[in-house]
C-alpha cells in the first residue's frame, strides 16, 4: 500500500494500528488462538470501515462487512522453516545476518520478482520452505524475504477456493512489511502459520492497489476454507 501525496501520516497511522492489532493477537494467543482470531476479525472490519487509508473504496466503506469461515483449530501450525541455504554462524556479514534458524538479509544475486497485480516490480528472495501436514495431504509453501530497506517476511498462497470463494490471485499469511506476522521461534527456526488469519491483499478490494502475489510454487491443490473470503 503506497502513500498518495498528502496522505503519508494517514498511512503511518494505518500501519501503527495494524502493528498493534498483530501484537495483541500474538499476546492473546497464549490464552486462546480462537479468541485472538475473533479480535482480529472485529478489529480489521472496523479499520476497513472507518480508517481513511482503508483499501476498501471510500463509497463502499460504511456498508462493508468482512466474511470469514468459522475458526478451524486444525489449520493452525507451528512449523520449522527448511532453509534454502545455511545461515551465517557468527557476527554480521555484508550479505546479511542470521537469527537462530531463520536466515535473513540481502541476497541480491538470488533476488526474484514475484507476480504483481500492478506495474511495480518488487524483489524478493526465497529463504526456505515449510511442509504443512494438512488432513487432506501434505502441502509445501515457500517463504520469501522482501529486498530493500527494512525488508520483511512474505508468504502468499493460492488454493482451490481462488476465483470462487476467495480472491482469484490468492491470499496472504505473512506480510511482515505491514506487520502481519503471527510470530514463531527464531531459536528453533519455526513460524506460526494459522490459515484462519489468511487475508485478501489490498488489490482484492480496489484494483488501484498494486500487490505482490503468490508465485506458482505456492499453489495448493486442496481448498483452504479458513480465513477471509469474498462472500
Amino acid at each position: 500500500m503506497a502513500a498518495d501525496p498528502g496522505t503519508e501520516l494517514e498511512l503511518a497511522d494505518w500501519r501503527r494500528r495494524v502493528a498493534e492489532l498483530y501484537a495483541d493477537v500474538r499476546a492473546m494467543t497464549a490464552e486462546s488462538p480462537e479468541i485472538a482470531w475473533k479480535h482480529w476479525v472485529a478489529t480489521r472490519e472496523r479499520l476497513f470501515r472507518t480508517h481513511p487509508r482503508s483499501p476498501v473504496p471510500e463509497a463502499d466503506r460504511s456498508a462493508f462487512r468482512a466474511h470469514h469461515w468459522p475458526y478451524d483449530a486444525d489449520l493452525r501450525f507451528e512449523l520449522r522453516l527448511e532453509t534454502d541455504r545455511p545461515p551465517a554462524t557468527s557476527g554480521l556479514a555484508t550479505s546479511g545476518f542470521a537469527t537462530g534458524g531463520l536466515a535473513v538479509g540481502s541476497d541480491a544475486q538470488h533476488a526474484i520478482a514475484l507476480p504483481n497485480s500492478g506495474a511495480d516490480t518488487l524483489a524478493f528472495h526465497r529463504i526456505g520452505t515449510v511442509a504443512i501436514p494438512f488432513k487432506g495431504g501434505e502441502g509445501s509453501l515457500s517463504v520469501f524475504w522482501m529486498e530493500g530497506y527494512a525488508g520483511g517476511l512474505f508468504l502468499a498462497f493460492r488454493d482451490a477456493t481462488n476465483g470462487t470463494e476467495t480472491y482469484g490471485a490468492g491470499r496472504y499469511l505473512i506480510d511482515a512489511a505491514k506487520s502481519a506476522d503471527l510470530g514463531g521461534d527464531p531459536i528453533e527456526g519455526t513460524l506460526i502459520l494459522d490459515f484462519n488469519f489468511s487475508f485478501q491483499p489490498s488489490c482484492a478490494f480496489d484494483p488501484k492497489w498494486a500487490c505482490p502475489l503468490a508465485p506458482p510454487e505456492n499453489r495448493l491443490d486442496l481448498p483452504i476454507r479458513a480465513g477471509e473470503r469474498i462472500a
